[in-house]
């Protein structure tokens, strides 16, 4: 199970029947097989339908007809199926059959062997007679077999299956034969899968995929998971952590690895994962704190995040008599103006040097009045920066072209981004394409570094805040960080311990500083940023399910104003 100090509840034992989703033995399925005059559904026709609904091995139903297709039935299909024109001459119409079927199979699982070639032919029908696609959930019984029973058999053809696994009914290619063969398909394959922990119906659908999984041994490790909201973490045989995750359906997000995940680091994940632990979240936001929290306690080897925040960084606007920027790892209270973190010093090197493009800062690195020069630097006199290196700049200059800087950064992103545009439309329009991407691209970094910012701060002014999600559960924010939840039942509030220290200066944020921040909101250390970006795409998301009942300022960020510069080709 997972550490004391991290998890404060242990998930029960005792699965209950919404835990498990459906079970197989309550799901109600419609066995079907078509026979065709050939060809393709879309100019083949339906000669004959089958049908059998079964729940808990028990027959609820049969359908059985002749259907007349409108045309002759080729001579070779005759001979395979035995069925002529003179059998279908008094035959229903396929128009008159599919309410009929329709209303036989209700809202049941569609089972059949090759199950897409049935519902193609079904499927073209009902479009014909200008009627919906089935939307019923469907299982082959073929790619069942194939992960099941493979071994057994030389082939999995419903007639080789039936004679080697002695089922009681044999296909004879009439449709109402195959389907009981097919049924009988059906209750082995059910049987076999209970072995690779297949308890539900999502299991079994999924089960084709798995089975043949290089790992599919470990299946056995989800078969304590719920299909409810949570965090998990795949652990190796010493108890390290491998990876951790959220899901809105913990059973079914981690049984994918064994199938539909394609990322190169799964297999050798999986390889090591010795035992799978989880908790249940009573809400997404929870779930997906929680699962910031832990990445940042753990690092697990196989998450980028682990260790992507300590790279994060600031752009620092320095607090001199001729301010220059600067990227720095830490923030410090020295009277500076800090923007982020973000997430790299190349972003923050490309974020300063859209600043600089439409701002003419300083951009020597040493101190004036202390490094005797020959001349003006480089960026002087090109005329792109003003510089006290150039013997013409006066301090209360110089403060005009920062205070242009600080408006942008704290009031009006237009003054930093305005410039930018239209430079690069001025690049595109005398087709110097490149150059022009290449502001865009800046731009861009400038223009979500703002977007981010304008989210730290907005959370950290509201304090404190408490909302209710879809009146059935609660969360309070204190200064952008989850502090508790609860759920809301019938008989009031319901307060659900957070399975991790809330302590702000937990270990991984020692080393960074309070500061003169953006805004002046308080510090956003960088052990914090992914949490609050988290929280603040949370309520973003979620919006309109979302009450709030109490906030100290405005949850709006009102990042509207900031334009977006989407990469892309720049055209004249």
């Amino acid at each position: 199970m997972f550490d004391e100090q991290l998890f404060a509840t242990v998930v029960g034992v005792q699965l209950s029947l919404d835990d498990l989703g459906t079970p197989l033995h309550q799901v109600t399925f419609c066995v079907i097989d078509l026979e065709t005059t050939g060809g393709t559904a879309a100019d083949g026709g339906i000669t004959e339908i089958g049908a059998v609904k079964v729940r808990g091995g028990e027959v609820l139903g049969t359908f059985s007809t002749f259907v007349n297709p409108g045309h002759p039935v080729p001579r070779q299909i005759s001979l395979l199926t035995g069925i002529t024109d003179s059998m279908l001459a008094t035959a229903p119409s396929t128009s008159a059959v599919l309410p009929l079927l329709l209303e036989f199979m209700g809202d049941a699982v569609i089972v059949g062997h090759n199950v897409r070639y049935d519902l193609g032919y079904l499927n073209a029908a009902l479009e014909r007679e200008s009627r919906p696609r089935l939307a019923n959930r469907t299982l082959d019984t073929l790619a069942l077999a194939r992960r099941l029973v493979r071994e057994e058999v030389p082939n999995c053809s419903l007639g080789t299956l039936a004679t080697h696994l002695r089922l009681d009914h044999r296909p004879t290619h009439r449709a109402l034969a195959d389907v009981l063969a097919t049924v009988d398909l059906l209750h082995l394959l059910i049987e076999r899968a209970s072995a690779f922990g297949v308890c539900g119906l999502d299991d079994l659908a999924t089960l084709p995929t798995m089975t043949g999984h290089a790992q599919a041994a470990k299946l056995r490790l989800t078969d304590n998971l719920p299909r409810r909201p949570g965090v998990y973490v795949f652990r190796d045989q010493r108890g390290e952590a491998l990876y951790v995750g959220k899901a809105t359906n913990l059973r079914s997000r981690v049984r994918s690895y064994f199938s539909t995940d394609q990322r190169r680091k799964v297999p050798q994940m999986l390889r090591e994962t010795y035992r799978i632990d989880h908790t249940v979240c009573p809400t997404p936001l929870e779930a997906a704190v929680l699962e910031v929290r832990l990445i940042h306690r753990l690092e697990p080897r196989f998450n980028r995040q682990a260790k992507n925040w300590r790279r994060y960084v600031y752009l620092k606007l320095t607090d001199e008599a001729f301010p220059r920027l600067s990227v720095v790892r830490t923030v410090r209270d020295d009277g500076a103006l800090y923007l982020g973190p973000l997430a790299s010093t190349r972003t923050a090197r490309l974020v300063a040097d859209a600043i600089e493009t439409a701002v003419p800062l300083r951009r020597c690195t040493a101190t004036p009045g202390r490094v005797t020069r020959t001349g003006p630097c480089a960026p002087a006199q090109l005329g792109v920066a003003t510089c006290p290196c150039a013997g013409d700049v006066t301090t209360e200059g110089y403060q005009e072209v920062v205070q242009q800087v600080r408006r942008g950064l704290l009031e009006d992103p237009q003054l930093l981004l305005a410039p930018l545009e239209a430079r690069m439309n001025l690049l595109a329009a005398s087709e110097r394409f490149e150059e022009a991407a290449d502001v865009r691209d800046r731009a861009a970094a400038l223009s979500a570094a703002l977007r981010r910012q304008r989210r730290f701060d907005t959370l950290r002014r509201a304090g404190r805040v408490v909302v209710e999600f879809d009146g059935r559960a609660g969360a309070e924010l204190l200064n952008g960080r989850l502090v508790r939840t609860w759920e809301i039942t019938s008989q009031g509030e319901r307060p659900i311990p957070l399975p991790v220290n809330l302590d702000p200066a937990a270990p991984e944020t020692r080393g960074d500083q309070p500061a003169h921040h953006l805004g002046d909101p308080g510090p956003v250390l960088r052990a914090e940023a992914d949490e609050l970006l988290c929280v603040s795409a949370w309520l973003e998301r979620e919006r309109q399910r979302i009450r709030v009942v109490t906030t100290e300022s405005p949850l709006d960020s009102g990042d509207t104003d900031i334009p977006t510069f989407v990469p892309g080709t720049v055209r004249g």
